[in-house]
């Protein structure tokens, strides 16, 4: 895995290691244990698997290559993050009708940043793109994986004032009344 740029599948390990799958999950149990006291993490994006720094060693990362600092994401993209992290496979206008803004502007920059990527379409009307996080938005956010989100408070989650998209709909009404 430390070689790989792009993440791996278990899988491609037992294959690669000629082992079976149950000695692959186990290995990477013990090695995400023992990682956890260092400056690596093992991230999980469904089954694939991607080394990366902890995000508290960031800095002194960035400042041992020289990094500029990273740019900062907009109030806009965060809440489109928010969204499909939480969701996962949802479309544009679903999109548009949590936030109650045109979020094009907004997906091509995620897109591009890498952090949403196209999963595929959708079985509605006009067959809409879905979109996903990927593995760079678990990096970004020091995520080990999407079970790692923080759960959506409960009383904001059952306002009935919020469309009906089979989400978690105090996702955006926690973030404004900041």
């Amino acid at each position: 895995m430390f070689v790989s740029s792009l993440p791996v599948t278990p899988g491609q390990l037992a294959s690669a290691l000629e082992v079976p799958d149950r000695q692959i999950d186990e290995a990477l149990a013990s090695l995400e244990a023992s990682l956890a006291r260092r400056g690596i993490r093992l991230l999980r994006h469904g089954r694939d698997l991607l080394l990366s720094t902890a995000p508290d060693a960031a800095a002194d990362v960035e400042r041992f290559l020289n990094l500029e600092s990273t740019a900062h994401l907009s109030r806009a993209a965060l809440e489109v993050l928010a969204i499909a992290a939480y969701q996962q496979s949802i479309t544009r206008p679903q999109i548009d009708a949590v936030r109650g803004v045109n979020s094009d502007s907004v997906l091509r920059t995620l897109l591009r940043y890498g952090l949403l990527e196209e999963a595929g379409r959708s079985e509605g009307p006009g067959r809409p793109i879905l979109y996903s996080t990927t593995p760079a938005f678990l990096q970004h956010f020091g995520l080990a994986s999407l079970a790692a989100l923080p759960p959506l408070p409960q009383e904001e989650a059952n306002k009935p004032d919020q469309p009906e998209l089979g989400l978690d709909a105090g996702l955006m009404a926690s973030e404004e009344d900041e």
